[in-house]
């Protein structure tokens, strides 16, 4: 019959052994797991900074479209007015009220990065 081990006599040769050989798997794992954290959060970063930029490229067009319609729709000096009054009685038939877009210097300019 083979001697019998007492499982804390295992333990404690095992656990250096495990030490050693587990510590630079367990540290390798962390490390690349956290270097794979820093560029998914690199990466959100630079699709938040792209959408902004491509809304920030739509209101300038939205302004520079609402700017151009203006100057086409305005009347002349000479032209009869209703008092200044803007109402419906000026509107031409199928004309619809769009919203007018104001742009502001500096919109974004205190929000924190």
């Amino acid at each position: 019959m083979p001697p019998v081990v007492p499982p804390f006599l295992v333990g404690l040769i095992v656990a250096p052994l495990a030490k050693r050989l587990l510590k630079p798997l367990v540290r390798g794992v962390v490390k690349t797991s956290v270097g794979i954290a820093l560029e998914v959060k690199k990466a959100a970063y630079e699709a938040g900074e792209n959408i902004h930029d491509l809304a920030a490229e739509v209101a300038a067009d939205m302004v520079a479209a609402q700017v151009a319609s203006d100057d086409g729709r305005r009347p002349t000096e000479g032209a009869a007015s209703n008092g200044g009054k803007g109402g419906v009685a000026d509107r031409v038939e199928g004309e619809i009220m769009t919203p007018r877009i104001r742009a502001t210097a500096g919109a974004g300019a205190g929000k924190a990065q």
